[in-house]
């Protein structure tokens, strides 16, 4: 399944289209879908909705098996109905990567590495979708908060379609992305806070700016995007799923999209009614999702002082925390909060004994599978799949300082 998605509007003018409606994820109301929305009247987030039995009579398994790599590949699944509309920087499927040294006894571990993606994260899947959508619609300016790779994503499409980003970050969001960001035609502003407080200032400058917010899970499009990890995953498994998912969880716009695209591939009988236990993986220092599993509520306070070198996780408050709850809940999953300590040793323990480069977030997905195992929350013969959300190229790493001098003698016996 290489290559990647290309495109030619003399081939495909159009894509086929199933989207029949939006639903409110809280009260159920429904909404055309073929205008701008943004949270539903009720404040919460909006869902796609497709005909699913006219979308499964239109596509077999065979037909997506044929084509490129990418997430573009699964367009039937997805809300997009002009393909003049993508916004393509050639994604591909990323690959599910085996970990048979750390694997606990008798069971399988997986890392789906989606750092090989444009931009070097996840945040690619969900950002090429809003983007598209935000074409399709006539917007053409977008704002959004990030902790650095979402709006690094949501830049490099951007500028890809034509459009204006404007993109706020917390004063220690990593330099690496503070750079791509802007390097990639956002506009880039650090703010002395949260990227909760760094999403206030995104949703009071929309009326006198006339931005359209693109912040996690506040569009409806997002959550399509990173839908595909579960339908690629699927694929990838021979129409399967494992026994459980890590994922590092701060907005949960993956974890809450994978848990959709498994509902939608029963209902069109692709897959069975078997559900992998879905686990949110949060760090001690922002660990809101987890207290509120732990304490059998429905939504999440938000987190005070939060703090994680996993940045990607510091997220106070979420706005779809019900959603990803439930998904936690129904799947028989749970929600656990690592050490940034241990997150620290297992991104080492990952790099030294399988020779792959995870972010911190990723790593934390793998410190939480040892923690859970060792603890009997999963089973050591189940296959585990964890989520590396990007490359870990764009983190801190070691300094080294051995040298050699070329002009003495080396000492080849110490060496």
């Amino acid at each position: 399944m290489s290559g990647h998605f290309v495109f030619d509007p003399a081939i495909e003018n159009d894509f086929p289209n199933f989207v029949t409606h939006l639903e409110c994820s809280y009260t159920g109301e429904t909404f055309p879908s073929n205008q701008i929305h943004g949270l539903s009247p009720a404040g919460k987030p909006l869902l796609v909705r497709y005909d699913l039995p006219a979308l499964a009579t239109s596509v077999s398994k065979d037909a997506l098996a044929a084509r490129p790599g990418g997430f573009w590949k699964y367009r039937e699944f997805l809300p997009v109905r002009q393909s003049s509309n993508v916004v393509s920087l050639g994604e591909v499927m990323t690959p599910l990567i085996p970990l048979h040294k750390l694997a606990a006894k008798g069971g399988e571990l997986l890392i789906k590495d989606e750092g090989r993606l444009p931009t070097g994260s996840f945040k690619a899947r969900g950002l090429a979708l809003a983007v598209a959508m935000a074409k399709e619609l006539g917007i053409r300016r977008l704002a959004m908060p990030t902790n650095g790779n979402a709006g690094a994503a949501m830049a490099a499409y951007a500028t890809r379609a034509g459009m204006e980003t404007t993109i706020f970050c917390p004063d220690d969001t990593p330099e690496v992305n503070v750079s791509e960001i802007e390097y990639q035609g956002g506009k880039v502003y650090r703010v002395n806070g949260l990227i909760n407080d760094c999403g206030k200032i995104v949703g009071e400058g929309k009326e006198p700016t006339g931005w359209f917010d693109c912040s996690t899970l506040k569009e409806p499009y997002r959550i399509e995007g990173k839908k595909t990890m579960g339908l690629e995953l699927a694929e990838q498994l021979g129409w399967d799923v494992p026994d459980v998912i890590f994922y590092p969880t701060g907005g949960g716009t993956g974890l809450i999209g994978m848990w959709k695209a498994f509902a939608e591939l029963e209902a069109i009988g692709w897959i069975g009614s078997k559900r992998p236990k879905m686990v949110a993986v949060q760090s001690t220092g922002c660990a809101p999702i987890v207290k509120a599993f732990e304490d059998g509520e429905e939504h999440a306070p938000l987190w005070e002082n939060a703090f994680t070198i996993a940045s990607g996780i510091r997220v106070p408050v979420a706005v779809g925390d019900f959603l990803i709850l439930r998904a936690v809940r129904e799947s028989g999953g749970f929600a656990i909060a690592v050490e940034d300590k241990d997150i620290v040793q297992a991104q080492a323990e990952v790099a030294r004994e399988e020779g792959l480069l995870l972010c911190p977030e990723g790593a934390a997905t793998f410190a939480a599978y040892k923690q859970s195992v060792a603890e009997g929350r999963i089973k050591a013969s189940d296959r585990a799949v964890l989520y590396n959300c990007a490359t870990g190229l764009k983190y801190p790493m070691p300094v080294i300082s051995r040298r050699l001098d070329k002009n003495q003698p080396i000492d080849y016996s110490s060496i």
